[in-house]
């Protein structure tokens, strides 16, 4: 196998982990009827992904430092392995929060590693293709994965897809394990390095806004097949229909922010994603009722938010170009603290309140990541202006 089909394996082995991450928001309710707990307290099992992701990871990441890349990805699959073997055979809801944790470990490293090796398997200027492959084959989890999920979930139960996962991943065991050559590892950065960097204000700005606007982007997409329901009078393949729809709408979203960065800046272009991410939900909370008008709106908010991922990636690199790996690195970890947060967050809101809350909470929290980017974004146009 050369190398380009070694970079597709890993491409197809990366929505593989997507969707053992994304699949629960499109059978949260199922989920939630099956352990007998309610849709509030079955969306804490992303919580408990999040966090695993974005604690777990760098310690795993830094213990297996001194092992090569083959190594790393054939430990992040059997952790993997671990995490759906559990989900399967373990009993009760906590055990499930607890098989969710090893699965937020297992795609932290796996996807972290799988960069890494696949910039080293392409050739000379071609390492950025290499790494956008990796990370589209994680993002098409949102366009297949999760309505086929859900698909299945209705035609059968929703452990049968972590059955189908699982067969799947002993599969990507085999095939690294095969294939993928024994190179060398990064050498470690310290946590403590790492965490140096929030020292400074610009990069603990700059890290703060993906932390409040995943917040929102969390509270309402972990409770989306409820918060369908609710919105929309839809049938079950009507719901399907419309996570696809919305997956559809996240590769769009991914293609536009690199455009827009490119003609009208990285500035622009995040201020504007989040500013529509807000009038979005807005509208969605007051126009309900209406198919055609809801999902325009579920769409316009999916095409905005994944278009602020690649720009705030780029932001970051710009903000500290020295320490580019360091800057993806703890924005990963602020991207899943996130994820946490605004699972939990809106959990909280589903139980006491409303599923419908979930909307003006993701609003809230992405208008303060708006106004703290318009903040720093004002002083640095400032400095440049004096200097």
């Amino acid at each position: 196998m050369n190398n380009t089909w070694k970079i597709y394996m890993l491409t197809l082995i990366s929505f593989l982990v997507g969707t053992s991450q994304f699949v629960i928001v499109g059978i949260l309710d199922q989920v939630a009827s099956s352990v007998g707990v309610s849709v509030s307290a079955a969306g804490q099992l992303t919580t408990a992904f999040s966090l695993a992701n974005a604690i777990g990871t760098p310690l795993v990441i830094l213990a297996a430092a001194k092992l090569d890349r083959r190594r790393q990805l054939l430990i992040a699959l059997c952790i993997l392995l671990l995490g759906i073997v559990s989900t399967l055979a373990l009993p009760g809801f906590g055990f499930l929060m607890v098989s969710r944790a090893v699965l937020g470990v297992a795609t932290g490293v796996f996807i972290v590693t799988a960069y890494g090796t696949a910039a080293q398997l392409a050739p000379p200027g071609r390492q950025g293709g290499a790494m956008s492959n990796v990370a589209m084959g994680f993002s098409a989890a949102l366009v297949f994965g999760v309505p086929i999920g859900r698909v299945v979930a209705g035609a059968y139960d929703w452990k049968t897809i972590f059955w189908g996962l699982g067969f799947l991943s002993l599969l990507a065991l085999v095939a690294v394990a095969r294939t993928t050559p024994a190179s060398e590892s990064e050498a470690p950065v310290s946590l403590r390095r790492q965490l140096s960097y929030l020292k400074k204000p610009k990069i603990a700005a700059a890290l703060g806004v993906p932390f409040f606007v995943f917040i929102g982007y969390s509270a309402v997409n972990t409770y989306i097949t409820p918060f369908l329901a609710t919105l929309i009078p839809i049938s079950e393949q009507g719901i399907s229909a419309v996570l696809l729809a919305l997956g559809i709408a996240s590769l769009i979203g991914s293609k536009a922010g690199g455009f827009l960065t490119d003609r009208i800046g990285t500035s622009r272009t995040l201020l504007i994603s989040m500013s529509v991410q807000v009038v979005a939900l807005v509208l969605l909370s007051l126009f309900t009722g209406s198919v055609s008008m809801s999902v325009s709106l579920l769409m316009l908010w999916a095409i905005a938010i994944w278009s602020f991922g690649p720009t705030q990636n780029f932001n970051l690199i710009s903000i500290a170009p020295e320490a580019s790996s360091i800057m993806l690195s703890l924005n990963s970890s602020f991207v899943q603290l996130g994820f946490a947060a605004g699972a939990g967050i809106g959990g909280i809101a589903v139980g006491s309140s409303s599923v419908m809350a979930v909307s003006w909470i993701g609003s809230a929290a992405i208008l303060t990541g708006l106004s703290i980017a318009a903040v720093s974004f004002g002083r640095t146009h400032t400095y440049a202006r004096i200097e």
